[in-house]
Formats: structure tokens, C-alpha cells, sequence
């Protein structure tokens, strides 16, 4: 039951796969929950107890309504960098906390060590985070499981094999609902200013394998192909900034090898185990079958 002196948590992000499921995670708790969407028409996917503002990260005074009376903050970052500054500062001036949903960048690990714009930004607004005195806690979720539905899925959907590089590469994929729950418990539970939490799923496995994983889930053999770099840079023409295919490319050339960076922090805050890659591929089979394209909504 929602108490009247608990002060609203404000979700940005609300309409993607881990903002949907920190909102239901706080409602559950007990918090009430205040929506950032870019479109007023997003609200119809909220659920009815969530109080809809509309803003844009990228023009800062668009979010004071959403601001005012605000506890606490779970920031994704979904815009260019260029009104971070201001965005933070409006923060800073009328809320008490921030969750930020950040990277690994600061990870001793070849995979995470890349040259990576987006992992450049994050650590360009934790600092100025860390400069307002804004209570704070940094999530950085290594490489996500749901990735595989950009990534894999439409071949599979087809029938098809996986092209795809650098098949011996190793990741530990987070499940998004797992990020979504740690970020959910660090936004009410004492305990996490300060904190710097790296969300890894339970198991170092190669790409390789995680397509074979999907396909125990859905009862078939799923063959894998190795995609050479060349061949995946022109794939991605016009899907992807060719700064972050190159990223990829290089991270995952790193990780040949090695076993994937695994931490505990999934258990550590939630008391219970991370998924593994095999819960959430079953737990997804749909997506694998039918004509969703997985995108991420903001």
C-alpha cells in the first residue's frame, strides 16, 4: 500500500525493457511512481497507477513538472550528450537521488575496455553526477541477454543459421529483468548511495553457445555460421554507427579466449540467484518465433 510519505521515484525510460520492469518493481513495493515518455500516447502501455509526464531529455526545462515533488530518479540516458549538464543540474536542484543506468567502462576486463562513445558518455554524466553531491547509485549491466532479439532473432524467426562474429567470444548476458529489480532495490532500500554495482549473468558463455541455448529452448537445433568482421561491418551499414560496430567488433575479438567478467551483485542486492541465459530464452521462446522485432522503446 502506497504511504503518502513516501515521495514519488521518477522513471525515465519508462516505455523500455528495463523501465517497464523497474515501475512494476516499485509499484510492488509499495512506491509511488511518476513516468518520463516522450509522447503522451505511450501512457496507454503504463500501468493505471503511474503518474505520465511527458519530457524531453533534450530540452532540460521539459522535465521540471516532472521533477518537482520527486524523491528519486532512475536516469536513462536515451538523448545526445549535449544537455546532460543542464539535465543533471535540474536534477540536482530539486531531487534527493539518482539511479543511473550506466556501463562497465570501469571493468579490468579486455571485453569492456574498447573504445566505446556510449561508455564515454556514461562516464561523462556519472561525473557530473558525482559533482552535483546528488545521492547516487551507478547500475552497470554488462552485456544484456535481450540483445540476442536485435541480433539473432529475425535469422531465427526465419529458419535460417546465425551469421554472426567472433563465435568464440565469451559474454555472461544479464537478464534485463535482473537489472530491473537492482535498480528498482536501490532506488527504495538504504543502503546503495554511493554504490557502483556490475550486473553479469551467472555464466561465461561463447556466442556459439548462447544460440544453442536458444535453441534448447525452442526445441531446435539452431546452426551457427562465423560472419567475418567485413562481412558484419556491411551488414550493419545504415543500422548502426560505424564507431559502435567497430566497438563490437573489437570487444568481442578481446574476449576470444578468456572467460567472460562475472560478478555476484545480482545476488548480492536481491538475495536471490541471477538467471541464467537458459531461464530467459525460455522464458522468451515467442519472441523467437513470431514476427516481434525486440526494440526498445524510450
Amino acid at each position: 500500500m502506497n504511504q503518502p510519505d513516501i515521495p514519488p521515484v521518477l522513471v525515465t525510460g519508462a516505455t523500455g525493457r528495463i523501465g517497464g520492469v523497474v515501475i512494476d518493481q516499485l509499484l510492488d513495493a509499495g512506491v509511488p511512481v511518476r513516468a518520463l515518455t516522450h509522447r503522451s500516447e505511450a501512457a496507454v502501455t503504463l500501468p493505471a497507477k503511474v503518474e505520465v509526464f511527458t519530457g524531453d531529455l533534450t530540452v532540460p526545462e521539459s522535465l521540471d513538472p516532472a521533477l518537482s515533488g520527486t524523491g528519486a530518479v532512475f536516469l536513462v540516458w536515451t538523448a545526445p550528450p549535449q544537455t546532460a549538464a543542464a539535465v543533471v543540474e535540474r536534477m540536482a536542484a530539486q531531487v534527493r537521488r539518482v539511479v543511473f543506468l550506466s556501463s562497465p567502462h570501469q571493468t579490468p576486463h579486455p571485453f569492456f575496455q574498447q573504445p566505446n562513445p556510449m561508455s564515454a558518455m556514461h562516464a561523462d554524466i556519472e561525473r557530473l553526477i558525482a559533482a552535483t553531491g546528488l545521492e547516487s547509485t551507478i547500475i552497470r549491466p554488462g552485456m544484456l541477454a535481450s540483445n540476442s532479439l536485435a541480433w539473432w532473432a529475425p535469422a531465427i524467426r526465419a529458419g535460417e543459421a546465425v551469421r554472426w562474429p567472433y563465435g568464440a567470444a565469451e559474454t555472461a548476458p544479464v537478464d534485463d529483468r535482473d537489472v530491473a529489480a537492482v535498480a528498482a532495490r536501490t532506488l527504495y532500500q538504504d543502503g546503495h548511495v554511493g554504490g557502483g554495482y556490475v550486473l553479469t549473468g551467472p555464466e561465461s558463455l561463447t556466442q556459439a553457445a548462447q544460440v544453442s541455448v536458444i535453441g534448447d529452448a525452442l526445441g531446435r537445433r539452431i546452426a551457427f555460421e562465423e560472419m567475418t568482421p567485413d562481412e558484419f561491418r556491411n551488414l550493419s551499414k545504415g543500422t548502426a554507427p560505424s564507431s559502435v560496430v567497430d566497438m563490437l567488433l573489437a570487444a568481442w575479438s578481446a574476449a576470444v579466449g578468456q572467460p567472460a567478467y562475472a560478478t555476484t551483485a545480482v545476488a548480492d542486492i536481491l538475495g536471490t540467484a541471477p538467471r541464467t541465459l537458459r531461464q530467459w530464452a525460455a522464458d522468451h521462446t515467442t519472441a523467437f518465433t513470431e514476427s516481434s522485432n525486440g526494440s526498445e522503446g524510450s
